[in-house]
């Protein structure tokens, strides 16, 4: 047919046939044969969109960073899209005949940005340059609450940050801050080391201190018991002695008593000796001295008597005329008084 022309498409567009103001063909890579006077075609993409972003923002301490990211985000719904921004495409030239499709990527990076300027704002500028994770999530949630960019039909996939940077000089003077607490906390490290050697060296005299205080209670402890063991051997031995004492006092006395018993028997032996002889006495009293004399001589050794016999004739010598004793004689009666002895 005169005038008809065959376009095909890719599987990454959605394509919308319009005609006479009205879609009567759409989808995914689609091919087919058209009108130039009378047919228009819209394209969209399918495959997600990557739009990376820099914004210069304000802490909340008058600070400002530099925020480094990228935002990937979809076309949802392609009506809507196709109802809010030109996509109509040229299909001689294949390209846009307006600049709507670079508009939608600046909208959804201009709502990125005012949530990054919010976020940022409730920060001080160290908690700002920790809280990229944070950051990014909050952004990511913020844009898909968005009713801009729900009306547009778009979807928010993902927001990373990059980088989140401050100025210069800030930078420099953090750097200078952070080596500074380095140098203090490698101080600090090296006190808290000495320190604890310090703590260290003081619990070991302490526990050295402690084992000569209980070394010095134990042999407190064995003095003690040594001098109590003492006293108990003084004391037994003062209690021996006691004992000891008495058992000599009353062993004294009973040899006093012994003794003074000995004494009154040897008195009433003597008493009695004496009364013996008294008896005696008085029994020999008015007998005859010769009759004496012969009590006397009775029961006497035959050598006593011998003696007494030649005393007598001594005494009586006078009265004798001549006596011979010759040596056999006396001879005789000194063996004769021997053998008597012997056989006694």
């Amino acid at each position: 047919m005169f005038g008809l022309r065959f376009v095909k498409f890719q599987p990454s567009q959605y394509v919308m046939k319009v005609k006479g103001g009205k879609v009567v063909q759409e989808g995914i890579g689609l091919s087919f044969l058209y009108y130039a006077p009378v047919t228009s075609v819209m394209v969209l993409p399918v495959s997600s969109i990557d739009a990376p972003f820099m914004f210069d923002e304000m802490t909340a301490d008058y600070q400002t960073v530099t925020l480094q990211g990228q935002l990937t985000y979809r076309i949802a719904d392609y009506h809507k899209t196709s109802q809010h921004l030109d996509y109509t495409y040229h299909l001689n030239k294949k390209t846009y005949l307006s600049d709507d499709p670079a508009k939608l990527s600046l909208r959804v990076m201009n709502a990125a940005k005012v949530l990054v300027k919010k976020q940022l704002s409730q920060l001080q500028l160290r908690e700002a340059l920790q809280a990229g994770e944070p950051l990014a999530a909050a952004i990511k949630q913020g844009l898909q609450n968005n009713e801009e960019l729900a009306r547009l039909g778009i979807e928010v996939l993902g927001v990373s940050i990059l980088a989140l940077l401050p100025t210069k000089e800030t930078l420099r003077a953090l750097e200078a801050e952070a080596r500074e607490a380095i140098l203090r906390n490698a101080d600090d490290a090296l006190y808290e080391r000495r320190n604890s050697s310090i703590q260290q060296e003081r619990k070991i005299k302490e526990n050295e201190l402690s084992t000569e205080i209980a070394i010095e209670l134990k042999r407190k402890q064995i003095r003690e018991t040594q001098l109590d063991a003492e006293r108990l051997v003084m004391k037994k031995r003062n209690e021996m002695q006691e004992e000891q004492l008495q058992f000599d006092t009353l062993l004294e006395k009973e040899k006093g008593a012994l003794i003074e018993l000995s004494v009154a028997n040897k008195q009433a032996e003597a008493d009695a000796k004496a009364y013996e002889m008294s008896a005696i006495v008085k029994a020999m009293q008015g007998m005859e001295p010769h009759m004496l004399q012969s009590l006397a001589n009775i029961g006497m050794e035959p050598g006593k008597l011998i003696a007494i016999a030649f005393q007598e004739l001594a005494e009586k010598a006078d009265k004798i005329g001549q006596l011979t004793i010759t040596p056999d004689l006396l001879q005789g009666l000194m063996n004769e008084t021997g053998g008597k002895i012997a056989h006694r």
